[in-house]
């Protein structure tokens, strides 16, 4: 007698990696899982000089907090979703809770991504994901081209062409976040002062 098999959906295929993938990002992107291995070293460094400059900036007390690892629900498909490098979210995120670990993208006020092995998800769809979604603000340090990318204003589910940013340049902080502030085009790529 053959017993009748289950297809997992791809949020259960997704829910089954994550624990089975210690340190490995599994996100559901234009209804695609994808699985990140960890990063170099430079990589997390490049996000701590950020969060540095954030908080001199003063983004404590300014409503906005900046958060790594949280789930982004996005709704491109019904499974998809996300988990930014870094996110700069109301302080109140926790408010939009969607399921699992991911929030509603009301609350994201910028994004940042650091490519490492994943580069073209980071270039291609989450760009269009993130405008869809309508986060105000798309961050993308581009270690493979050597320049950083912002990405603003969605209109219509769309980004207009983004800012470039090349070496030895400095890298205004959105207004979409709340603090003003600059970083180094250096500090994002390389993870060094």
């Amino acid at each position: 007698m053959a017993l009748p098999q289950h297809e997992l959906t791809l949020g259960e295929a997704a829910d089954l990696l994550s624990p089975a993938l210690p340190g490995h990002r599994v996100e559901i992107l234009q209804g695609r899982l994808t699985v990140t291995p960890p990063p170099d070293g430079s990589h997390p460094l490049s996000l701590t000089k950020l969060c540095r400059a954030l908080e001199r900036a003063g983004i404590a007390g300014s409503g906005a907090e900046w958060v790594q690892g949280v789930g982004l629900w996005l709704p491109t498909l019904p499974e998809d979703f996300a988990i930014p490098d870094l996110s700069i979210v109301d302080e109140d995120f926790r408010d939009a809770h969607v399921a699992k670990n991911y929030y509603a993208p009301n609350v994201f006020r910028m994004v940042v991504e650091v490519t490492s092995s994943n580069w073209s998800d980071d270039l291609g769809p989450k760009v269009e994901c993130y405008a869809q979604a309508g986060i105000p603000a798309y961050l993308i340090a581009d270690r493979k081209d050597g320049e950083v990318l912002c990405y603003q204003d969605p209109v219509d589910g769309k980004y207009p062409g983004p800012q470039r940013f090349k070496r030895g340049q400095s890298v205004p902080v959105p207004e979409s976040v709340g603090v003003t502030a600059e970083f180094s085009v250096d500090a994002l790529l390389d993870g060094n002062d």
